[in-house]
């Protein structure tokens, strides 16, 4: 076996996909993107020295000791099943018999669908991939193998997924924070009636989970989430995406994948899923460090974990505030403390980023992580302004909803969650306080998100129900 050109890529994985393609490795790269798990090109040569590249999905965590149960070998059958339908997806090719990997067919396409600079262009691919996520839909999940008898409703499976989601909670140990608590009871007791057959809903699906050439599909990507349910389960999830990345017009969208799915809209169980989506968002991330440590990639992108950690928790008060039919407090704005002599420093490191470092930086996944400290530093710069008023609007906010003065924020947090679990508070009034903590937060993160910072689900009231 030629020594890798990445060192980064262990031995016995390169002797695996060697023994899996029948081929010798020529060269490996690992590229940015892939969600929680790693993506690779991989160039083999065969015995007659052609060259061919596939695609190495890998997720080095143990499931055995994280409790996830949204595995990459349970991707690997989606896929797999996948293989045998006109949907456009890389085609399975191999699953390693112990480890969190698959290897993928290559698709050509570019998935940032946010660099397309013609509106019509990108109603047209947006248009594609709704058409592709009305045939997922009108897959016969049975033939392919998936139906599960167990579940003979959509029902069913609504309740499973909650019961994933804790299990997980559980497995982790703590208690859910306060707007998951609220939430999962919500989820609970508000299981839509729907009587229509299982679908396959992939989970996760929208803009930057596809591909694309010109302005057609060329690959849906990434089906770790994807699990058997309502189609309007799918809808959910590409509102979701389109707040990170806007996606057209979705009203426009929702009617062309009615007409084409037969499916109708249904606007209540479009705003459950968003509120179980990002639910299951949150839980993802309990129990674990939010800097990322114990994770096998070292504490990963900590700027985007800060970004979009708080965009899924605002996001999650915003829709559950909603489905409960309570209007948002308003917040008043923190004052920022005096700036320390240090505080000059923070524009001269990021401004070292910008115009020395990156524009020397070839390496695309590097980049990316440069970029990732880069808003590690703006949030820092924001804390050191305006998080003392932050903790203290925040202490206020717990002692009044707690009845007593928490020893800090810290511990106020802690006994809210436990009364939210206990059913010892108010829902209405817990919610409250998280939703005024996320509007802080949203301030102490506006430089570091960018655009983010501003962006929330579209209006559903503006879609039109029906097909």
């Amino acid at each position: 076996m030629q020594m890798l050109s990445n060192p980064v890529l262990p031995n016995e994985m390169a002797t695996w996909i060697e023994h899996a393609t029948g081929a010798s490795i020529v060269d490996a790269t690992r590229h940015a993107g892939g969600g929680r798990n790693e993506a690779w090109i991989v160039c083999v040569r065969r015995a007659d020295d052609s060259e061919y590249r596939v695609f190495f999905r890998w997720d080095r965590s143990d499931p055995a000791i994280t409790g996830d149960p949204w595995t990459l070998r349970r991707e690997a059958e989606v896929y797999r099943a996948l293989s045998s339908t006109a949907l456009p997806v890389a085609r399975f090719i191999a699953l390693h018999p112990d480890a969190q990997a698959m290897l993928l067919t290559v698709v050509e396409g570019d998935a940032r669908f946010a660099l397309v600079d013609d509106a019509q262009r990108a109603t047209r691919i947006a248009q594609d991939f709704m058409r592709h996520l009305a045939e997922l839909h009108r897959l016969d999940v049975a033939s392919l193998g998936l139906a599960d008898p167990t579940r003979p409703t959509v029902r069913d499976h609504v309740t499973a997924q909650l019961d994933e989601i804790e299990a997980l909670l559980r497995f982790r140990g703590g208690v859910p924070e306060t707007a998951l608590g609220v939430a999962l009871t919500w989820l609970r007791g508000n299981v839509p009636d729907y009587g229509g057959p299982a679908v396959l809903v992939q989970g996760d699906t929208g803009p930057g989970n596809f591909m694309f050439i010109d302005d057609r599909v060329s690959a849906i990507v990434d089906w770790e989430l994807a699990h058997l349910g309502d189609p309007m389960d799918d809808l959910a999830w590409v509102s979701l995406r389109a707040v990170q990345e806007p996606f057209t017009d979705l009203g426009e969208r929702f009617a062309e994948y009615a007409h084409l799915s037969g499916n109708a809209i249904d606007l209540e169980r479009i705003r459950y899923y968003r509120v179980l989506a990002e639910a299951k968002i949150i839980a993802m991330s309990h129990g674990r460090d939010a800097h990322g440590a114990g994770d096998p990639d070292g504490a990963g992108d900590p700027g985007a974990r800060l970004v979009f950690g708080h965009l899924h928790r605002r996001l999650l008060v915003e829709t559950l505030l909603e489905a409960m039919g309570l209007a948002p407090d308003p917040v008043e704005p923190i004052e920022a403390d005096e700036p320390g002599e240090w505080h000059r420093y923070y524009g001269v490191v990021l401004d070292q980023l910008r115009t020395t470092v990156s524009p020397r930086i070839a390496d695309g996944f590097a980049l990316q992580r440069t970029k990732g400290l880069a808003r590690a530093i703006k949030y820092l710069e924001a804390a050191d302004r305006l998080g003392r008023g932050c903790a203290s609007a925040e202490l206020l906010d717990l002692t009044d909803v707690l009845g007593r003065r928490p020893d800090d924020v810290a511990d106020g947090r802690r006994q809210l969650a436990i009364a939210v679990r206990d059913g010892t508070v108010d829902p209405a009034g817990a919610l409250r306080v998280a939703q005024r903590r996320v509007c802080r937060d949203n301030e102490l993160l506006r430089q570091a998100s960018g655009a983010l910072a501003d962006r929330h689900y579209d209006a559903l009231a503006r879609f039109s129900s029906g097909r």
